[in-house]
C-alpha cells in the first residue's frame, strides 16, 4: 500500500498540481460551509432578535390617527368640459396643497389652537433615548423600580431645559415643540386623486385624532383667510382708484362748465383758435365717467361675493380615536431584527472563511498540500484536551475516534513485504496538533493486531507519552508493545541521524516514532530522513495551512514519503454522515 501511495504521490509531488484551482463551489462545500459557521451564524441572528425584542419591549405605544381632505380644482368651465385637460391638471395644484400642510404657518395655528406647548404628552418625544430604554428593561426584568427617572415627565423636560438644565428662551422651546409636530405628521397624497391623507403620530390616541382634526381645520381655515385677505385687499385698492377717478372726473365735468361760461357756441377760425375745444373737454369728461361706473361697478360686485368665499379644499373624513397602536410594528420588527442579524451573521461568516487559512477539509488539504487525509478524528471530550486518550483505540474500541483511526491504519499504514515499511514518524507542524496521542493509538493498534511494536517518544521537548507510560499508561499497554522513553540514549542517537541506534530492537515488527513538532528547538529533519514514512498529524481548525505546507515541502526535500494528513478534533466529519446512514440501514 504504501508503494501505491509512493507511487501517486511520487515521493511527496503533490498529487494535484498546485498551479490548477478549482474554479467553482459544489453543493457539498456550501452545506459544509453553513454546517461549520451554522453556531456562529445562529449566534447573530439570535442577536438581531434580541435587539428587537429589547425594542419592542422598551418602546412606547405611538398611536396614528388619520383624517382626510378633498382639493377642489380651480378649473375653468370651459375647460372643465374637456376630459384630457381635467387629467393633467392636477399635479401642480396637489404638490402645493401638501407644501401648506407642511408648513410651519399650519403647525403654529395647531400649537396655538390646542396649546400643544404646554402639553405634556406632545412635548415628549416619540423616541426614547438609550439609557431610558436600558432602565425601562431593568423595570421589565425586576431589577430596578419604576419611580428611577423613566417616566414621561423627565422625557418632556427635554423641551423645556438645555443639556445643561437651564431654562431654554421662548424661541428655542417653539422651534423644539414645532420639530416635535413635524416628527408627528405625516402628509401624503391618496394615489391620483385629490385626496390628500393628514397622519398624526402620538402616544396619547385621543390627542392624535384632536391634531389631525386640528390640521384639516387649520388647513381650510387658512383657505379662508387668504381668499378673504385677497379679496379685502383689492376692494381697499378699487375704493383707493374709484376715489382717483371720481376726483379726476369732477374735475373734467368742472372743466367743461367753465369753458361754456366762457365762451359762445360758435366754432372759431384757425388762427383764432387756442387749447382744447368743448368737444374734447366733453370726451375727457365723458371717458372718466364711464371709468368711475366701471370701478363702482365692480366694487359693487366684490362686496356683494365677499360673504361668499369658500376654500379650494373640504374634510371628507375626520379623524377618531385609534384602538390599537400603530408603533412598533412587533412581527415586522422582530422579523427585520432577525434577518439583519442573519444576513450579517451570514456575511460575517463568509469574511471569516475567506480568511480563515486553518486546514478544514480533505478537499483543501489535497488542494493545498497534494496529499490524502488518511484520518479524521473527532473531537474526545475530556481527555487529553479533545485529542483523545493516548491509547483511546483500547478504551473504546468502538468509538468513532477508534473506528477512524483503525480504517487509517489498515488501508494506508499497513506493512508490505515489498518495501519492509519499518520505521514510521508521525509529526506535526505545531506542538498542540495531538500527535502524540496519534502515535500512542497507531502503536496499540498494531500491538493488538498480533504484531510486535516499539513507541518511541522523540520528543522531549513536549514528552506526554512518557508521563503517560512512566504513571498509569505503563500497566495499560498491551503486550505485543514496547516503549522508550525520549529520555533513552537511543533516542538521542536516533534523532541525531543514527538509525542505527535501533538495532537493539530489530526484532520488532513495527517502530513508530513520535517526532518533534517543526517549531521545537530539537530538529526533526535527521531522523524523519531516516524514517520509511512519515504522517503528518494537523489539528482541524486550528493549524496554519501555511505551516503545513512548509513541513510538507522539507518531509520532500529529504525524499521522505508522506502517506498523508491525520486531522484531529474534527468537528465536521466528511464521512461521519455516511456511516450514520449506514448503522441506520443496518437495523
Amino acid at each position: 500500500m504504501l508503494e501505491r501511495s509512493q507511487a501517486r504521490a511520487g515521493y511527496g509531488q503533490p498529487v494535484i498540481p498546485a498551479n490548477i484551482e478549482r474554479e467553482y463551489v459544489s453543493l457539498a462545500d456550501i452545506k459544509q460551509f453553513l454546517w461549520r459557521h451554522a453556531p456562529f451564524i445562529a449566534a447573530w441572528a439570535a442577536a438581531g432578535a434580541a435587539i428587537g425584542l429589547f425594542y419592542i419591549l422598551t418602546s412606547d405605544p405611538i398611536y396614528t390617527a388619520r383624517t382626510q381632505i378633498l382639493i377642489e380644482p380651480n378649473i375653468p368651465q370651459i375647460l372643465n368640459q374637456q376630459s384630457e385637460i381635467n387629467l393633467s391638471l392636477d399635479t401642480s395644484q396637489v404638490e402645493t396643497q401638501l407644501a401648506v400642510l407642511r408648513s410651519d404657518k399650519i403647525a403654529n395655528m395647531v400649537i396655538d389652537q390646542l396649546d400643544l406647548e404646554n402639553n405634556p404628552n406632545f412635548t415628549s418625544p416619540l423616541g426614547a433615548p438609550l439609557g431610558v430604554r436600558i432602565m425601562r428593561l431593568l423595570t421589565l426584568l425586576g431589577l430596578a423600580s419604576p419611580d428611577d427617572g423613566t417616566g414621561p415627565d423627565e422625557d418632556g423636560d427635554a423641551l423645556t431645559a438645555g443639556e445643561d438644565g437651564e431654562e431654554l428662551t421662548e424661541f428655542v422651546r417653539r422651534q423644539r415643540v414645532l420639530r416635535n409636530f413635524q416628527e408627528g405628521l405625516t402628509v401624503t397624497r391618496a394615489g391620483v386623486s385629490y385626496a390628500i391623507d393628514i397622519w398624526f403620530r402620538s402616544r396619547d390616541p385621543e390627542l392624535a385624532a384632536r391634531i389631525a382634526n386640528a390640521t384639516a381645520a387649520a388647513f381650510v381655515r387658512e383657505q379662508l383667510e387668504t381668499r378673504s385677505e385677497s379679496a379685502s385687499e383689492g376692494l381697499r385698492w378699487l375704493e383707493a382708484r374709484i376715489q382717483e377717478v371720481r376726483a379726476q372726473m369732477n374735475h373734467a365735468t368742472k372743466v367743461v362748465q367753465e369753458f361754456r361760461a366762457r365762451h359762445d357756441f360758435s366754432i372759431p377760425s384757425g388762427d383764432e383758435q387756442s387749447g382744447p375745444t368743448l368737444e374734447e373737454l366733453e370726451v375727457t369728461a365723458d371717458t372718466y365717467r364711464r371709468m368711475y361706473e366701471s370701478l363702482l361697478e365692480a366694487f359693487t360686485s366684490s362686496v356683494n361675493q365677499q360673504p361668499y368665499l369658500i376654500a379650494d379644499a373640504r374634510v371628507i373624513g375626520e379623524a377618531t380615536r385609534p384602538l390599537t397602536s400603530s408603533h412598533p410594528r412587533k412581527t415586522l420588527t422582530l422579523a427585520f431584527t432577525t434577518t439583519a442579524g442573519l444576513l450579517l451573521g451570514l456575511g460575517l461568516a463568509i469574511a471569516r472563511h475567506l480568511a480563515d487559512r486553518s486546514l478544514r477539509s480533505s478537499r483543501q488539504v489535497q488542494d493545498e498540500l497534494g496529499l490524502d487525509v488518511i484520518a479524521e478524528l473527532p473531537v474526545v471530550r475530556f481527555r487529553n484536551r479533545g485529542h483523545g486518550g493516548i491509547l483511546e483505540v483500547q478504551r473504546q474500541s468502538q468509538s468513532l475516534f477508534s473506528r477512524a483511526l483503525r480504517d487509517a491504519a489498515r488501508v494506508h499504514l499497513a506493512g508490505d513485504a515489498a518495501r519492509h515499511l519499518r520505521l514510521l514518524g508521525v509529526i506535526s507542524a505545531v506542538p498542540t496538533a495531538g500527535k502524540g496521542a496519534v502515535a500512542g493509538n497507531l502503536a496499540a493498534l498494531a500491538a493488538r493486531a498480533g504484531r510486535r511494536t516499539l513507541l518511541i517518544d522523540g520528543d522531549p521537548e513536549h514528552p506526554d507519552l512518557t508521563e503517560f507510560f512512566s504513571g498509569e499508561g505503563g500497566r495499560q499497554r498491551p503486550p505485543n508493545l514496547d516503549f522508550l522513553a525520549c529520555t533513552a540514549e537511543p533516542v538521542a542517537r536516533l534523532l541525531a541521524g543514527q538509525p542505527e541506534a535501533l538495532e537493539a530492537y530489530a526484532d520488532h515488527d513495527l517502530v513508530i516514532v513520535n517526532l518533534p513538532d517543526m517549531t521545537a528547538e530539537t530538529a526533526y529533519a535527521d531522523a524523519a530522513a531516516a524514517m520509511d514514512a512519515v504522517v503528518v498529524v494537523a489539528e482541524w481548525g486550528r493549524t496554519p495551512i501555511d505551516l503545513v505546507q512548509e513541513l510538507v515541502s522539507d518531509l520532500r526535500a529529504l525524499k521522505v514519503m508522506t502517506p498523508g494528513v491525520v486531522l484531529t478534533k474534527v468537528r465536521s466529519l466528511s464521512t461521519q454522515k455516511y456511516r450514520r446512514r449506514l448503522r441506520w440501514w443496518k437495523r
